[in-house]
């Protein structure tokens, strides 16, 4: 078993296709069916049923897929170390966020990092945090920036979470139109009675919003739903309706105005996430110091936005009731 074999069953994998694959790597296809043919033969399993048209996984594949993903994510890691020790100044980050951190935490971020260090490459992919979770144990991702709600779901056994921040989910409006509330803050009741704009159903936000108006037996008024974070904003900047979004989001928003949203106040954490049981390479662990400055001058510079650790002190201070 040697690596251009795990790579190119993870591609044929991913496209369902030995002709596709062997485009995507380069090779003939021919050789392509003999390199998964002898991966079969060495792992005494067959990795893909085959049916005219059709390629799929047998259980032997779905079991080795994460496996193969995961060694080829290692040996790409060596590489990079290996380069970095032999005095290279290159690297490579890739970077994980969900999009209302991708239009704030991470744009600060990735200036900072790139003015530092330019001959390192980036790759930011956006998603939710149960996606981003699945990609870093996968090996596609060095670092993901995920989010979660208080008592949400931690990362995995084999990840490293480090809180970073938490913000407050505010109610955004146009700047352009009066003000939906007298006082500086409003409650779930009232909220619910303006038109919303609410976003995909894979968002987390999402998820805590409509957790919050269950739990209290509220129905909001929705006259818009399933957009993306830009979109959502941009409609919002239009005045079709308001939205729930992080209080980070309003960085260089001045189309925007926001109030607190109290009774409850909703908040989520974002924190840094990492495989445990890999080290990171110099470029990754520069990016992780990057992204710790970032995050504290964030919370610095505003009231909503507090460290995580503060913030966790401030909640075990609190009476219960």
């Amino acid at each position: 078993m040697n690596l251009e074999q795990l790579r190119g069953f993870v591609e044929v994998a991913r496209l369902g296709h030995f002709t596709r694959a062997a485009e995507q790597l380069h090779l003939a296809q021919p050789s392509l069916s003999r390199q998964i043919s002898s991966l079969e033969s060495d792992l005494g399993a067959e990795l893909f049923h085959r049916a005219r048209g059709h390629i799929s996984l047998t259980a032997a594949g779905e079991a080795l897929l994460p496996l193969a993903r995961r060694m080829l994510a290692d040996a790409d890691s060596v590489r990079r170390e290996m380069a970095e020790l032999a005095g290279l100044r290159r690297g490579r980050v890739r970077l994980g966020a969900t999009p209302t951190l991708c239009i704030s935490l991470v744009a600060e971020a990735i200036s900072t990092f790139h003015g530092a260090h330019p001959g390192i490459d980036l790759h930011v992919t956006e998603g939710g945090s149960r996606a981003l979770i699945d990609d870093l144990a996968g090996g596609a991702l060095d670092l993901a920036l995920i989010t979660a709600a208080e008592g949400g779901p931690a990362a995995g056994a084999s990840l490293t979470r480090t809180p970073l921040l938490t913000e407050e989910l505010v109610v955004v409006s146009s700047a352009a139109r009066p003000p939906v509330a007298a006082q500086p803050s409003i409650d779930l009741d009232r909220l619910a009675r303006l038109p919303q704009i609410v976003f995909h159903e894979s968002y987390d936000l999402r998820v805590t919003t409509e957790a919050a108006f269950r739990a209290a037996g509220l129905a909001p008024s929705v006259v818009l739903e399933g957009a993306e974070m830009d979109a959502v904003l941009r409609f919002v900047e239009r005045g079709l309706g308001v939205a729930v979004v992080p209080a980070m989001v309003l960085l260089d928003r001045p189309g925007l105005r926001s109030v607190r949203l109290t009774k409850p106040r909703l908040t989520r954490t974002v924190s840094l996430a990492r495989r445990s049981d890999v080290t990171p390479t110099r470029a990754a662990a520069a990016m992780q110091r990057t992204i710790a400055t970032t995050a504290e001058a964030l919370a610095a510079g505003s009231a909503l936005v507090s460290p995580a650790a503060a913030a966790a002190r401030a909640r075990r201070s609190t009476p219960s009731g």
